[in-house]
């Protein structure tokens, strides 16, 4: 199974042990944004942006690692939009103040705690 995970750069090193995890028990990552640097131009923001969607539209499941930027929000909205199942992941239980609706969507599944409770939600996914 394909899976993109999005988040903001503040958890660039969770982000890139999510995929490590991931892709060590054979899961294929679509895009791994965070081997870029900021963006500094408008060209480097298209591109970048193409990847990001091409890699949500291929994926089979996204995470979303929370706190989370503008950014990975429209790419849960992609995700949302064609139907792909949503991991929303955080250490932490969700505070209502910061939520969104669409945390709470039957398509978004929610996962508070360790990196292998998320890998066990995950894995149950895959063999609905």
């Amino acid at each position: 199974m394909k899976f993109y995970t999005a988040s903001s750069f503040k958890n660039i090193e969770s982000v890139r042990n999510i995929n490590q995890e991931l892709q060590r028990i054979g899961y294929i990552h679509t895009y791994d944004w965070t081997q870029n640097d900021r963006a500094s131009s408008r060209e480097e923001l298209e591109r970048i942006g193409r990847e990001e969607k091409r890699a949500v539209m291929e994926s089979d499941f996204i995470i979303v690692l929370l706190p989370a930027g503008k950014g990975s929000h429209i790419e849960l909205g992609i995700a949302l939009g064609l139907g792909k199942k949503v991991f929303l992941y955080s250490l932490e239980n969700a505070d209502l103040a910061s939520t969104s609706t669409f945390y709470h969507l039957p398509e978004v599944e929610q996962c508070f705690g360790s990196l292998d409770d998320l890998l066990g939600k995950v894995a149950a996914f895959q063999h609905i």
